[in-house]
C-alpha cells in the first residue's frame, strides 16, 4: 500500500473513531507498528493530527482540503512550475477547484495575467498581487474545500472566457474519461472547460488508474495532460488517440 493511502486511511479512522493506537492502525492496514510510526510523524510535521503517548488523535474541525494539500507536495510543484511554463503574459488563466491549482497560482505570482478562479485559496494566493488582474466567481460556499460551487459559479463562467483551463481531477480511466469523487463540482468543471480555448489536465501519478464515481469529461476535451511521471501504456494511449498531448514534467519535449 502507498504511504499516500495509508495516510488517509489513518485520518479517515481517527476521524470516526478519535483515539487511535498505533497496534490498531497497524491491525487495520496490515503493515508492521514502525511503519505506521513513521507515517504518524510525517501526518503531524504536515499539521494534520496529534501524536499521543501509544497513538494520535485528529484535532476538531481539520477540513480534507489541508488533508489533500498536504500530501505530493514535490509531485504538485514540479507540475505546476512545467504549467506555468506554457502561460505568456497577458494570458487569461482559469484555475480550478484543487491543490495542484493552488501550487500552480503560486508559480503564476508576479506575472501579468488575468486569474480566473472559485477556487478560495487560490483567491488568498493572489490577492495581493497587483499585477494580476484576480477574477474571484461568485457561488456557494463548500467550507470543507475551500471552492465555491452551484448555478451562480456555473453562470459566471457562461459570461466569461479563458485562454487556458488548468484542470484537476480525482482521476483518469484507463480510457482517459476524467473522474472526480464528488458530484457537486462535476457541473462546475464542465463549465469550465465549455469557458476555455485551451483545457490542461493536472494529474500526478497518484491519479492513474483513476478513482472517482463522476465522469467529468471524456479525452476529447482535453488539449494537454501535465504529469509528474509516465503514464500508463492504456491511458496514455486513449489520450494519444485523443490528441491530447502527454508531458511529463522534467522530459524534455521535442522540438515542434
Amino acid at each position: 500500500m502507498l504511504a499516500e493511502q495509508r495516510h488517509r486511511l489513518i485520518l479517515r479512522a481517527l476521524r470516526s473513531g478519535g483515539l487511535a493506537a498505533v497496534t490498531e492502525l497497524s491491525e487495520q492496514l496490515g503493515v508492521s507498528p514502525a511503519t505506521v510510526r513513521r507515517d504518524l510523524v510525517r501526518l503531524e510535521e504536515s499539521g494534520l493530527l496529534t501524536r499521543v503517548h501509544g497513538g494520535a488523535v485528529v484535532e476538531e474541525g481539520e477540513q480534507p482540503f489541508a488533508e489533500v494539500a498536504a500530501v505530493r507536495v514535490p509531485e504538485k510543484d514540479f507540475i505546476a512550475a512545467r504549467a506555468a511554463s506554457m502561460v505568456q503574459d497577458g494570458d487569461s488563466v482559469l484555475l480550478d477547484i484543487g491543490t495542484t491549482a493552488c501550487r500552480l497560482a503560486r508559480q503564476l505570482r508576479g506575472r501579468r495575467l488575468t486569474v480566473i478562479t472559485s477556487n478560495l485559496v487560490v483567491y488568498e494566493e493572489l490577492a495581493d498581487d497587483e499585477g494580476i488582474e484576480l477574477v474571484l466567481l461568485g457561488g456557494t460556499v463548500r467550507r470543507e474545500y475551500r471552492s465555491l460551487i452551484g448555478f451562480l459559479t456555473e453562470d459566471n463562467l457562461r459570461q466569461l472566457h479563458a485562454d487556458w483551463l488548468f484542470l484537476g481531477a480525482s482521476g483518469v480511466r484507463p480510457g482517459g474519461q476524467v473522474m472526480d469523487t464528488t458530484v457537486v463540482e462535476v457541473p462546475v468543471k464542465r463549465a469550465m472547460i465549455k469557458a476555455s480555448d485551451r483545457v490542461v489536465l493536472l494529474a500526478d501519478s497518484a491519479k492513474f488508474p483513476g478513482t472517482g464515481m463522476a465522469k467529468v469529461c471524456d479525452p476529447q476535451a482535453l488539449d494537454v495532460l501535465v504529469t509528474d511521471a509516465p503514464v500508463d501504456a492504456a491511458t496514455r494511449s486513449s489520450l494519444q488517440e485523443a490528441d491530447v498531448e502527454v508531458v511529463v514534467a522534467g522530459e524534455v519535449q521535442p522540438c515542434s
